[in-house]
């Protein structure tokens, strides 16, 4: 599979735009020696400083979206979910902690100001001399990564922003053979997993993990190359299952349902005529979930991404869970929330949003079944978070779930749960399923990166602050309940930002979501 990432990631051809003398050619078995060798170092770091709130430690965020880019340009605003990893700015609470920030285009300092406003215990200016921000100036469809590595006098300032007494990591989104080079490049460990082991994340690596982890996935077919497999691989779904609506086709790296397709069947037809029928008629029949993707580009990346086919699960009464998991460099593996996603698009397929913690009726079982995987996980050396999805259905009273897909990466479930973690510095209780703050209360949060409206465009950062605190929705550290906003840049341009509305019931959370909304576009109606 690390051949498949090459193709994708090109990181040979990175070699044509910054100073090899740097260090080991990417991908070159010296690089992945050198990986190794550091990354060995990590569990070290991990024992000794991470508990320790004193610790004299730097954080470098490289906030990249190391995905296809073509596909990641379907995304609205796509160069801002970088802005998501800013909830990280809350580990400058610890009063010796450094963060380093690398962004593709320079911060809005107001945005800044904003999450260092809400840091508990210290002042702005005490954080502010701790952080360093650096930016590419570079707002083209790249990845960050790749554009630092394309700027040796960039890395080189980060290593001189970290403190010779120091000892540091990366933080990141996900972990390509781009990052790898960056590690190796700036000589600290990343926190993340090893590139060699993304297959396991794959859509198709996904289902050989849940084969091992006994956990049930949907009806379906993996490492699916081209047009003909999907064809073979549909028919066969619609054979085994002939009262089967839909079936959904994936890239083995989509994003947030951005890579997925439905092929609806036809009614009334013949067993006999099904290949034929499927053969003839895929390609103009399937519906690519992403906005404005053709069905010629998604052929085309799924012929280099590869893929899965698996049946449309539907029900009257049907939900989409997931769990975030982490296993740290000591190989200890930990469940860390449990959410409902909110689906949407057209074709239901695209993440909107999602509630924490997940429906009481069930989040003990998926917090079971999410473990099991995890602990397979771990046995294959998987690093860092990573979150698995569920597709459940109520039959008969009972709920059945399906797993659906592993994301080793940082998703859209992360920084609301770590931005909820910091702002109370509560803690998730496995056994309960719930989130606790430190005064004994439960807290409960609505988020999403999708809330967005053409009547939003032109507001500035200034703007969405100012009209949140007027109108008392922002984040209240006394009363541990409000509104924190993330993907701000976005707002002007795109109309588009993320939130986060905590409250102290799920009814409470949901309804700070619905006022907010009520209140934007009441501000925004005479515009």
């Amino acid at each position: 599979m690390e051949a498949i990432k090459q193709q994708v990631f090109s990181p040979g051809q990175l070699l044509n735009n910054h100073c090899t003398s740097c260090g080991p050619i990417a991908g070159s078995p010296e690089e992945l020696h050198q990986f190794h060798k550091i990354q060995k170092g990590f569990s070290n770091q991990f024992e000794l400083f991470f508990p320790d709130n004193l610790a004299a430690k730097t954080i470098v965020v490289i906030p990249s979206l190391t995905l296809d880019q073509e596909v990641l340009a379907k995304l609205e605003g796509a160069l801002h979910y970088e802005e998501r990893l800013l909830c990280l700015l809350m580990l400058l609470r610890m009063p010796r902690a450094h963060v380093i920030y690398v962004s593709s285009m320079p911060i809005d300092p107001f945005i800044i100001d904003y999450y260092l406003h809400s840091l508990p215990g210290i002042t702005g200016f005490h954080a502010r001399e701790r952080l360093k921000l650096l930016s590419c100036y570079d707002a083209s469809m790249v990845s960050l990564t790749e554009k630092i590595l394309q700027r040796p006098r960039l890395i080189e300032r980060i290593k001189q922003f970290i403190p010779p007494n120091h000892v540091a990591h990366i933080a990141c989104f996900n972990t390509t053979p781009y990052e790898r080079t960056l590690a190796v490049r700036l000589g600290i460990p990343v926190y993340g997993c090893d590139p060699l082991l993304n297959y396991q994340g794959t859509k198709s690596g996904s289902r050989r993990i849940f084969l091992q982890a006994g956990v049930p996935m949907a009806p379906g077919a993996g490492d699916l190359k081209n047009y003909e497999d999907i064809v073979r691989a549909v028919a066969a779904i619609k054979d085994m299952y002939p009262k089967l609506k839909k079936t959904v086709i994936k890239l083995n790296e989509g994003f947030s349902g951005e890579g997925n397709a439905i092929l609806k069947y036809p009614d009334h037809l013949e067993k006999k005529e099904l290949f034929d029928w499927i053969h003839h008629n895929l390609y103009k029949e399937i519906i690519p979930a992403a906005k404005d993707m053709s069905i010629d580009l998604f052929l085309r990346k799924f012929k280099l991404m590869e893929g899965v086919a698996e049946a449309f699960i539907d029900g009257e009464t049907k939900v989409s869970p997931s769990v975030q998991c982490r296993i740290n460099p000591r190989g200890e593996v930990t469940v860390i929330s449990t959410h409902d996603q909110v689906l949407g698009g057209e074709s239901g397929q695209v993440f909107i949003g999602a509630h924490f913690p997940a429906n009481a009726a069930y989040r003990a079982e998926i917090s079971a079944m999410g473990r099991a995987i995890a602990l397979v996980l771990k046995k294959q050396g998987v690093l860092g978070r990573f979150s698995i999805d569920f597709i459940s259905v109520k039959v008969n009273g009972v709920w059945q779930h399906y797993a659906i897909e592993i994301n080793i990466r940082k998703g859209g479930t992360t920084h609301p749960f770590l931005m909820l973690q910091f702002l109370t510095n509560g803690h998730y209780d496995e056994e309960s399923g719930l989130f606790e703050t430190p005064n004994k209360e439960n807290r409960y949060y609505y988020t999403s990166d999708n809330l967005q409206s053409e009547a939003y465009k032109g507001l500035v950062p200034q703007d969405l602050i100012n009209i949140a605190m007027f109108h008392g929705l922002h984040f209240d550290g006394a009363t541990q309940k409000g509104v924190m906003f993330h993907m701000i840049g976005a707002l002007s341009q795109y109309g588009k930002m993320g939130i986060v509305c905590i409250g102290a019931s799920p009814e409470e959370a949901y309804s700070l979501y619905e006022k907010t909304i009520e209140v934007l576009d009441a501000e925004t109606a005479v515009r």
